[in-house]
Parts: structure tokens; C-alpha cells; sequence
């Protein structure tokens, strides 16, 4: 597949996949703090860290701490000091020693990041 077929072929799996997302997603730093348990032993952590990505069924960000999928961890917004139960739902290759990951909000919570997401139906305009 040339370079060509290759950009092709991922603009039309773009547009295709246009409305499989619950919600839009965001490109947002937030600090957040992450508790949880990870290991065996089960021990207790929190971590420090910032979001890369949210939208309003929860976010991508990275851990030092190791968590596998169906992890639970609690986020808490340091801004707000809100806190919201999560679902590991993605976890990524560990990079510079730290792995993304994807959470997911126990009950869609779009008010936890303090910011007003586009309405549903916003379009985004093609190339």
C-alpha cells in the first residue's frame, strides 16, 4: 500500500467512524490525582498526573503505576477538588516509563472537567 493509499484509506476510515464516540472528544491538561490499588499484593497508590485527552464519559491520560484493564481507580480534579469512580478501559505500551490510559466514568459525568463540550450535533468541517 503506497503512502497515498495509506493517507486515503485513513480519511475514509475517519469519516466512517464519525459516529461510533458517546462524546466529543477534548485535547485538555487537567491535573488530576489517581488513587487506586495495583500489584499483587493489592497495594494502595496515588499518583500525580494530567490528563491528555477528556470528554464527558472520562479521559486518556498517563501512570507510572502499572493497572490493567478493569482496574477501578478514583480521579479527583485538583481544581474542583471533585472525585469520580473510574474503569480502566485501555492501557497503552509504557513509554519513558509511563503507560496511557483510558478511563471511563462509572455514569457519563460531563460537568467533572469544567468545561462545555461542543453540542452533539457540531460538525466538524472536512479538509
Amino acid at each position: 500500500m503506497s503512502t497515498t493509499d495509506t493517507k486515503q484509506f485513513s480519511v475514509e476510515h475517519l469519516r466512517m467512524d464519525t459516529g461510533r464516540r458517546r462524546s466529543m472528544r477534548v485535547l485538555l491538561s487537567v491535573p488530576i490525582i489517581v488513587t487506586g490499588k495495583s500489584g499483587a499484593p493489592k497495594k494502595e497508590f496515588t499518583e500525580e498526573t494530567r490528563t491528555l485527552v477528556v470528554n464527558a464519559h472520562g479521559a486518556l491520560l498517563t501512570l507510572a503505576e502499572r493497572q490493567l484493564n478493569g482496574d477501578r481507580v478514583i480521579i479527583s480534579n485538583k481544581a474542583t477538588q471533585k472525585s469520580v469512580e473510574c474503569r480502566i478501559v485501555y492501557v497503552g505500551a509504557v513509554q519513558a516509563g509511563k503507560a496511557q490510559m483510558g478511563i471511563e466514568f462509572e455514569k457519563p459525568f460531563p460537568t467533572f472537567w469544567q468545561i462545555d463540550f461542543p453540542p452533539e450535533d457540531w460538525v466538524v468541517p472536512e479538509n
